[in-house]
């Protein structure tokens, strides 16, 4: 398996326009989910009377998902593709779940965004297209799903593929380089193998476009930076921090340092799926034992680096976000809640400093009083404790966030700058 290049993949767009049959699918039509499993599931839906959800249910494995209609939790399911090893980071459509689509997309290497070919661009597909792009996920196709629903129709396609593409482009994408691919989930057309019923289409299957995504270099040549998602103490062991190395690599014997407490201490070894390593790297998920540091000093949301190269403590920063979802309109002395890599932290909007047109990056407004949906804006943040954040120019995976208030995202931005603590 792990001799292909492997790669995190998320699909997005708005609930109810087929992401969980579509993820069912494929794991289906590449084997990654058996003749017995897809019974079962064909059992189950009988049982709770969802004739079409079946593939849904591959991904949907909760009971009380099952009985709400809805994807909830993050799944992480592989499967494999003539090129590649894919994880597929679930992203749940549904409104209160915007959450977990940060923490997925700050890990995607890249998207698939499924958009309804009868229904077209709605809501959610324009957050999460946002999200995408804000979030930094370079690569990305629009599946245009329930071709069947739309009885196969080329114009209906083409509409549809307008409405997609002229989103992408508001949002920055080059369109020219994304491929749109019509298929049906619940039918299985054109998803894996080709279809008489869309003779007017000589593109790729939708597993076909998948793999034309390129690899991203991993970032082993930058220094360290591995966020703490948890600690735990271990008897005979001592201190264990788990989480997801970013940048770098951690090997035993290393000197760290982690920030913001400023603790330093060594590796004393690392562990991945109960398995020492003698190294990890980005994108690995690992434990590691270190002495002499008390589990109290560290939590979740520090960032580990080499003693000698620290990870950047802010004392403020700049940042350019995008407000996908406040219900009035934002100003300076807004306090919400930041979500940045593993860290959750209040910090407050002290500044407006500009208003940017999303298409072009031109200076729409200098200091304007507010900004609402729609608007994309350079701001200054205050944090208002200690916080890990990096350039995203220098660190793109410690540099994006997403802003939460009132149970959902109400922007999403990049780190430009930052004035350090002293």
């Amino acid at each position: 398996m792990a001799d292909k290049p492997h790669m995190n993949l998320i699909f997005i767009g708005h609930i109810d326009h087929g992401k969980s049959t579509t993820v069912g699918r494929l794991l289906y039509d590449t084997k990654a989910v058996t003749e017995q499993d897809m019974k079962k599931i064909k059992d189950e839906v009988t049982k709770y009377n969802r004739a079409t959800f079946e593939f849904a249910f591959v991904m949907d494995q909760l009971k009380e998902e099952r009985e709400r209609g809805i994807t909830i939790d993050i799944m992480h399911r592989d499967f494999q593709t003539p090129k590649y090893y894919f994880t597929i980071i679930d992203a749940p459509g549904h409104r209160d779940f915007v959450k977990n689509m940060i923490t997925g997309a700050s890990q995607a290497d890249a998207a698939v965004l499924v958009v309804s070919t009868p229904d077209g661009v709605q809501s959610q597909t324009r957050e999460h297209a946002y999200l995408a792009k804000v979030l930094g996920i370079q690569q990305i196709i629009v599946g245009l799903n329930k071709i069947d629903a739309a009885n196969y129709d080329k114009a209906k396609f083409e509409e549809t593929k307008a409405k997609a593409s002229d989103l992408l482009k508001s949002v920055g994408y080059d369109v020219s380089k994304i491929t749109f691919v019509p298929y049906s989930g619940l039918e299985g057309v054109n998803v894996s193998s080709k279809s008489d019923k869309l003779p007017w289409y000589t593109g790729p299957t939708l597993l076909e476009a998948i793999d034309t995504f390129q690899v991203p270099k991993k970032p082993t040549d930058k220094p360290l930076r591995l966020p703490i998602q948890d600690v735990y103490s271990i008897a005979g062991f001592g201190t264990v921090p788990v989480g997801r190395v970013e940048t770098g690599v951690i090997k035993p014997g290393d000197q760290i340092v982690i920030m913001p407490s400023g603790a330093k201490t060594d590796v004393k070894s690392i562990e991945m799926h109960h398995q020492q390593m003698p190294q990890a790297g980005p994108g690995d998920n690992i434990g590691f034992n270190i002495k002499g540091v008390d589990k109290k000093d560290i939590k979740r949301g520090d960032v580990v680096g080499p003693a000698s190269n620290p990870p950047t403590v802010a004392q403020e920063f700049t940042a350019q976000i995008v407000v996908i979802n406040h219900p009035q309109a934002i100003a300076a002395g807004y306090t919400p809640v930041f979500h940045i890599h593993t860290a959750q932290i209040a910090a407050t909007i002290t500044e407006i400093i500009e208003k940017k047109d999303p298409k072009t990056g031109q200076t729409l407004q200098q200091n304007p009083e507010f900004i609402k949906n729609g608007d994309v804006a350079i701001v200054k943040i205050k944090p208002t404790r200690s916080i890990v954040i990096e350039k995203f120019g220098d660190f793109p995976q410690l540099g994006r966030f997403a802003i939460r208030d009132m149970g959902q995202t109400v922007a999403a931005g990049v780190v430009l700058d930052i004035t350090k603590k002293a």
